[in-house]
């Protein structure tokens, strides 16, 4: 193979290996979105969806209804829901840290999610 013929494969392969990298970098999920959370709890036990996932920056919504009174408490942000039967709570803040937060039934220490906030 002549010397120019190699050059120009070897600029091809630069070439498409820097193209996949931005598209790759260009489709990630970086914080910053705006995303919203509907969430229902049942017998002060179960929550649906349990698994909830963000980034560090993204703004949360958290809107959840239960069928029964009492508080979901998310912890590592501090934020508790005061629910009642039949009716949407709703919490907005900024994820500004990561973690993977418990969210439990206050009254019993009852385990009904987490939400994992990435970097």
């Amino acid at each position: 193979m002549s010397r120019t013929r190699a050059l120009i494969v070897v600029a091809l392969v630069v070439v498409f290996v820097i193209a996949g990298g931005v598209l790759i970098y260009a489709n990630q999920h970086r914080g910053g979105q705006n995303l919203t959370f509907n969430l229902n709890v049942t017998g002060a036990s179960k929550m649906s969806p349990s698994e909830l996932q963000a980034h560090q920056g993204d703004h949360l919504t958290i809107n959840i209804t239960s069928d029964g009174d009492g508080e979901v408490h998310l912890h590592g942000y501090d934020i508790a829901f005061e629910t009642r039967a039949g009716q949407t709570v709703t919490h907005s803040f900024t994820a500004d840290k990561t973690c993977s937060c418990d969210i439990e039934w206050e009254e019993t220490s009852t385990h009904l999610g987490t939400l994992t906030v990435s970097p």
